[in-house]
């Protein structure tokens, strides 16, 4: 433990100044002898090539080693990398069954990746009720690309019964913490009254703060759309407001 505090404390600069030289170090000395913080840390430290060089194996390795004693972040991690076939070879059936023992944690990271997993029917049979379930899990959590998933879901009923006013409130709550993709598809919701009263201005807010968060050509595309629906004053108060949303609603991490 004590050898684990000191690569934190090198880690952060906190009492000593910051080396990733001596962060390496003590973390490894520590996950040696087992410490699976120490291992999940040193995994990390491989994967970002922090201090040393980067090496998705040996992140996989140490992964595994804390996923094995129960780290729930290691586990998904470990997830992570075989889906993406990343320091392993690609294997969607052992991508599933990490995530799904940090998911039965209560990892909210983990719960949205297996949901996208039952949607997309990736190393298991694709289900779209069990996509909802954990989608809703990891949403309720305040996971915001699941609450986009679940609104998505709501949206177009697949895995639940279709309802616009679920759909809307699901892309709001992540919309309000900032994704991009979530604000978009609440400003379609308002553009097509869908759910809601139509309002081309919020539509436009909603799309603008989008595209100012990193929204792709199609939100480019619908903003400018629902602008031509809009008075040259109705346009500017819009343009207002989505300058007001961009900055109340930005993404978290």
């Amino acid at each position: 433990e004590a050898q684990y505090r000191l690569g934190w404390s090198y880690a952060m600069g906190v009492g000593v100044e910051q080396d990733y030289q001596q962060e390496l170090a003590w973390y490894r000395k520590a996950a040696e002898q087992g410490h699976a913080e120490a291992q999940f840390n040193l995994g990390r430290i491989y994967t970002l090539g922090q201090g040393v060089a980067p090496d998705n194996q040996q992140a996989v390795a140490w992964y595994r080693k804390a996923a094995e004693q129960g780290h729930a972040a290691a586990q998904v991690n470990l997830g992570w990398m075989y889906n993406q076939g990343q320091g392993v070879v690609q294997d969607h059936q052992q991508a599933v069954a990490w995530y799904r023992k940090a998911a039965e944690q209560g990892t909210a990271a983990a719960q949205f990746f297996l949901g996208l997993m039952y949607h997309q029917g990736q190393g298991v049979a694709q289900d779209h009720q069990q996509a909802v379930a954990w989608y809703r899990k990891a949403a309720e959590q305040g996971y915001a690309a699941a609450q986009f998933r679940l609104g998505g879901m709501y949206e177009i009923g697949l895995g639940v019964g279709q309802d616009y006013k679920q759909a809307l409130a699901w892309y709001r709550k992540a919309a309000e913490q900032g994704d991009d993709e979530a604000q978009r598809a609440l400003g379609l919701m308002y553009a097509t009254g869908d759910g809601v009263a139509q309002d081309y201005q919020q539509a436009y807010a909603w799309a603008s703060s989008a595209v100012a968060n990193g929204g792709n050509a199609d939100t480019v595309k619908l903003r400018d759309l629902i602008a031509k629906k809009l008075t040259p004053n109705a346009l500017a108060q819009a343009q207002a407001l989505g300058g007001e949303y961009f900055k109340k609603y930005r993404p978290r991490n």
